[in-house]
């Protein structure tokens, strides 16, 4: 890639944007509705102590990581690394027909959005410029897991290690969120995370080998 000189390599983390974001509108009273199938708030306590700290996290990984958010990284690596940008395109709409993850457009666009505009000098990358263009015009959203599978192949960063970083940055950020507040030690932190990733290797085989497509998402 000739423009890479211009933008720095970045790191996991970097790709990710800010993951306290995503982290503080998922966890919010409406998110927990939304991952427990949108029957009211008013069910559904918000994140107060360790237990319900593993249950919010269980249903997000349930619901929306394992189905939704590794699959669309998955497909747009897919599509990124076949120079599809109209395939892109179509993938970022049918993911917006997603109920859950249209319950964190807000902050999944904002990170996303973030993230592609530091691609804007990849000139020479037409399927970058092109993605960039349908978002400044609407026809795209900039979901932050699509910008992230297309990085991640932009940069030829390992698939499976991508998919990894991004479940394990993702889980650890939520922890994070809510520590301070709950009092939660550090080695509680670790635990809690611990527990979650152990489903992460399994789940990332399946996707790679095509099982996992997501609801509605595009098979690539």
């Amino acid at each position: 890639m000739t423009s890479q000189s211009i933008v720095a390599q970045p790191t996991a983390e970097q790709l990710l944007g800010d993951t306290t974001l995503l982290a503080e509108q998922i966890g919010s009273a409406e998110g927990l509705a939304a991952l427990h199938g949108g029957h009211g708030a008013s069910q559904f306590q918000r994140v107060t102590d360790l237990s319900s700290l593993r249950r919010f996290l269980r249903d997000y990984q349930s619901r929306v990581l394992i189905p939704l958010e590794l699959p669309a990284i998955y497909c747009a690596y897919g599509h990124t690394n076949r120079y599809e940008a109209r395939e892109l395109i179509e993938l970022d709409r049918r993911l917006s027909a997603e109920p859950l993850v249209q319950e964190f457009a807000t902050a999944s666009q904002r990170v996303g959005k973030t993230q592609l505009k530091r691609l804007r000098p990849l000139r020479d990358q037409r399927l970058v410029q092109r993605y960039l263009h349908a978002v400044e015009t609407g026809e795209a959203h900039a979901w932050h897991t699509l910008v992230y599978g297309m990085i991640l192949s932009l940069y030829s960063f390992p698939l499976r290690q991508g998919l990894l970083s991004y479940a394990q940055l993702t889980t650890r950020g939520f922890v994070d969120s809510v520590a301070g507040r709950l009092q939660l030690a550090e080695s509680q932190c670790r635990e809690v995370a611990k527990e979650m990733e152990e489903e992460f290797p399994s789940a990332i085989e399946r996707v790679l080998a095509g099982a996992l497509n997501g609801p509605n998402l595009l098979v690539v």
